[in-house]
């Protein structure tokens, strides 16, 4: 009895930290507008590359939830979510780690502000990094923290639709910005559709 009460209260942390790991995402992305159109920083095309990998790699824990929801979720799905999440955050990274290189010179001044005196791709290497460890910790352990389909609830909800509304304000940021163009500026200054 004390074992299946402890596989009820893993599973629940299993489903719980994939709706972590949403809202972290959906917490940077919704940042990335408040330096877009607070403070004007207009993404350029490697910001935005980190922004998609940062949904792709939230489609992970999203196919857990929504398996989840759905009641067929098992270890084997459990895994390929993770799986997905390490990778989209290793090409991610790459994008970060290009970014990095390009403003590495010590004159300098980086590209938009710096937050605790890192600009945010540098940033973007850090929550990659974590998403990496993260998801390798979670398959390493998906046995025991896949959820078994009853923890599903309104949070989880409105964590999707707050996702959901961050795909579709970045399409239509992107596309404000990019105008007819068939590619992004290299350094925008501006709203392309606008103009």
């Amino acid at each position: 009895m004390e074992t299946a009460n402890k596989g009820t209260a893993t599973s629940k942390l299993g489903f719980w930290l994939a709706n972590l790991f949403v809202f972290g995402y959906n917490f940077v992305l919704a940042g990335g507008f408040f330096f877009q159109f607070a403070l004007h920083e207009f993404p350029c095309p490697l910001c935005m590359i980190q922004r998609y990998f940062m949904m792709l790699a939230s489609f992970g824990p999203l196919y857990i939830i929504i398996a989840t929801k759905n009641g067929t979720i098992n270890p084997q799905k459990f895994m390929r979510g993770y799986g997905l999440s390490a990778l989209a955050a290793f090409l991610g990274s790459t994008a970060s780690i290009r970014q990095i290189l390009l403003h590495i010179a010590p004159n300098d001044p980086g590209y938009g502000s710096a937050v605790l005196g890192l600009h945010t791709y540098t940033w973007a290497l850090v929550s990659f990094v974590v998403v990496i460890v993260f998801c390798s910790f979670m398959m390493i352990f998906s046995k025991e923290l896949c959820p078994k389909g009853d923890e599903y609830n309104v949070i989880a909800t409105i964590n999707i639709w707050i996702f959901a509304v961050l795909i579709v304000a970045n399409l239509l940021a992107i596309i404000a910005e990019e105008g007819f163009n068939f590619l992004l500026p290299s350094d925008p200054t501006k709203y392309l559709l606008f103009q």
